[in-house]
């Protein structure tokens, strides 16, 4: 399955460090919050909590007026989780060109309101194997723990 464009920001000078790059720490709130959001839309839930953020390594620095796409793609589904894999990219308005920032594996939990997690239903995560089918690129495959990419 392709990455689909989750959202696009504009790095402003209050995201700026003393180095004249864009603080990591707001790098990591965008691809946070991107990735909540997706993981919401895709479970029909607005109760997606982060639960595990792999390695970031960010690879290009960010100044003052670049913009800023984040991609993701679901990897697999869990009982109550959705791990997904995560990209934020430089966008050259001129060229058209993408590079990459940075990239990480996120994973989210759906909770209810106490906090305790709730299974994701099953027809979501047909749909979405049957999504990823239909592109051709790979689909979801029941295993012993939910669903897992192959």
């Amino acid at each position: 399955m392709e990455m689909e464009l989750i959202t696009t920001y504009i790095c402003k000078d209050f995201d700026i460090g003393i180095h004249n790059n864009m603080f990591g720490g707001k790098l990591m709130s965008l691809i946070d919050d991107a990735a909540g959001s997706f993981a919401s839309q895709i479970c029909d839930s607005p109760n997606m909590v982060t639960i595990k953020v792999d390695e970031l390594v960010f690879k290009k620095a960010v100044k003052s007026g670049s913009i800023l796409k984040v991609y993701g793609k679901v990897l697999r589904f869990g009982n109550s989780s959705i791990e997904m894999y995560m990209e934020i990219r430089k966008h050259n308005v001129y060229t058209g060109n993408q590079d990459l920032v940075t990239h990480t594996n996120m994973t989210f939990v759906r909770i209810d309101e106490e906090g305790k997690s709730l299974p994701i239903a099953e027809y979501i995560k047909k749909r979405h194997a049957v999504r990823i089918e239909k592109y051709g690129k790979a689909l979801l495959l029941p295993t012993e723990e939910g669903f897992s990419a192959e």
